[in-house]
């Protein structure tokens, strides 16, 4: 609620991500639940960086106020963000069908999960 996101939008990341396996370790480095890349993890953006993201108490947080970063930063274009978070903000700003397959994947699921529909995405 403090990032003005909807649970439904963070939902369908987490299950995207990794299934909800708070202590998940990608072949490309990222860790815990929300997967994050160790460099993006101690950024100062993320007020939790002391702590591990393999902790859902602190990851789980983090995720939203990575994405209302993003979300922001893409002037709320939710597909922008979504590929943001996934493989990076240079590679959002390409047009999408030059995204990497696995970050359109990785949006169309989260959006086919109903997390992207209207109002459900932003609270207040």
């Amino acid at each position: 609620r403090r990032e003005r996101l909807s649970p439904a939008l963070l939902l369908a990341q987490l299950d995207a991500e990794i299934g909800f396996d708070p202590l998940a370790r990608s072949a490309a480095g990222a860790l815990g639940i929300a997967q994050f890349m160790p460099g993006t993890w101690r950024e100062p953006w993320n007020p939790w960086r002391r702590r591990s993201p393999l902790d859902p108490r602190a990851a789980i947080p983090a995720q939203a106020r990575l994405m209302r970063i993003l979300l922001d930063r893409f002037g709320g274009d939710l597909e922008r963000a979504l590929a943001a978070y996934n493989a990076g903000p240079g590679r959002a700003r390409l047009p999408p069908a030059r995204w990497p397959r696995e970050t359109r994947a990785y949006v169309a699921r989260i959006l086919g999960a109903g997390a992207g529909g209207g109002g459900a995405v932003l609270l207040g």
